[in-house]
């Protein structure tokens, strides 16, 4: 009962404090490259429930039709000039806030996985639907252990740990965690 109350005071603030970081972003993306600023996508989220993800655009606005070998490392050449920093630091999952504040993500919880990868929300064994057990998250307990390893198989263990554990304490190191490791720049795209 406490947590969706404190998601959303903490959003208010942080969408207050980091306005001008909103502007400062939103400018340098429409400058360096055609297209919207913001991404928007499907995810499940809670139980199973679809809703749409907001972040910033990193990919050029026609990377459908960019064909890329490796397009989950630093090289893919459908990222941004802005989009690789803005990778490189986290700051495109910070629009994120707007999904806290309607009450469909909370600052601390497992990734939102998109509707049809690594499997539908119906295909998960029971074990694995534990994950959607709690609100994903901004950030989580695989985030702060692997950044950006998207092995599913791997990842999935963690976020049921998570689940598992999940108290007001657990949640507060998490975030103090992950304020360290989103600024953290190196190997974000290597797979462990």
């Amino acid at each position: 009962m406490i947590k969706p109350v404190l998601d959303w005071i903490i959003a208010i603030f942080a969408l207050i404090i980091l306005s001008p970081v909103f502007i400062i972003i939103a400018i340098s993306i429409k400058i360096d490259s055609k297209g919207p600023v913001f991404f928007c996508q499907k995810r499940l989220g809670l139980n199973g429930e679809v809703f749409k993800i907001v972040k910033f655009r990193s990919l050029f606005n026609n990377s459908k039709n960019i064909v890329d070998k490796n397009p989950l490392f630093e090289k893919d050449i459908r990222i941004t000039k802005v989009g690789g920093f803005l990778r490189k630091t986290s700051l495109d999952e910070i629009p994120q806030i707007f999904n806290i504040l309607k009450g469909e993500m909370s600052f601390i919880g497992p990734r939102p996985p998109v509707e049809y990868y690594p499997r539908k929300y119906n295909e998960y064994p029971p074990f694995e639907k534990k994950r959607f057990s709690v609100k994903p998250g901004l950030s989580g307990l695989v985030q702060v252990r692997n950044r950006e390893n998207n092995d599913w198989d791997h990842n999935i263990p963690i976020d049921i740990e998570y689940v598992e554990n999940q108290s007001f304490l657990f949640d507060l190191k998490i975030f103090l965690i992950s304020l360290f490791v989103f600024f953290k720049t190196d190997n974000i795209y290597t797979k462990k």
